[in-house]
């Protein structure tokens, strides 16, 4: 286990029966590099949305165990936020909760010439995803060929 992914683990041990406790659902935790500053990120969400103040009452709190626990090395900075309408899939439960519903995918590489796909989500597995697009020929992806995917959003 890398010490990024220990961090992340540590950290969804940590929100996890808080979220229960709040009755928020911890939809991802992530420690990541930009440019030269790392930053730990918990999204959550409710039936309902996330307000700011939700994400100040999980940030506060987390801050707190954090500093105690104090198990990451290196400086960062904590956000606490909601998934956003483009909310990656990520887990088995995003997957599922997204059946029938309409996703983005980008590709690593290109697949037919292009690299960005839409349709209705229609099945998955653990290797898979098979969307239908407008024209109604499924199209199947191995999970290794996927860089994103996301629900779709219109404006």
């Amino acid at each position: 286990m890398t010490k990024r992914e220990m961090y992340e683990k540590n950290t969804e041990e940590i929100l996890l029966p808080m979220m229960e406790e709040l009755g928020f659902e911890l939809v991802d935790v992530e420690y990541v590099k930009e440019g030269s500053t790392w930053y730990l990120r918990a999204y959550i969400d409710k039936p309902g949305g996330i307000n700011i103040d939700d994400c100040e009452t999980v940030s506060r709190r987390l801050s707190d165990i954090l500093d105690e626990k104090d198990y990451i090395d290196e400086a960062y900075i904590l956000e606490v936020s909601s998934p956003g309408l483009g909310r990656p899939l990520k887990k088995e439960k995003d997957y599922k909760r997204s059946l029938g519903e309409e996703v983005e995918i980008r590709t690593y590489r290109m697949i037919d010439r292009q690299k960005e796909f839409t349709g209705i989500l229609k099945e998955y597995d653990e290797k898979t995803v098979t969307i239908e697009p407008d024209g109604g020929t499924l199209l199947t992806f191995d999970k290794s060929d996927i860089a994103l995917i996301r629900l779709a959003f219109d404006f």
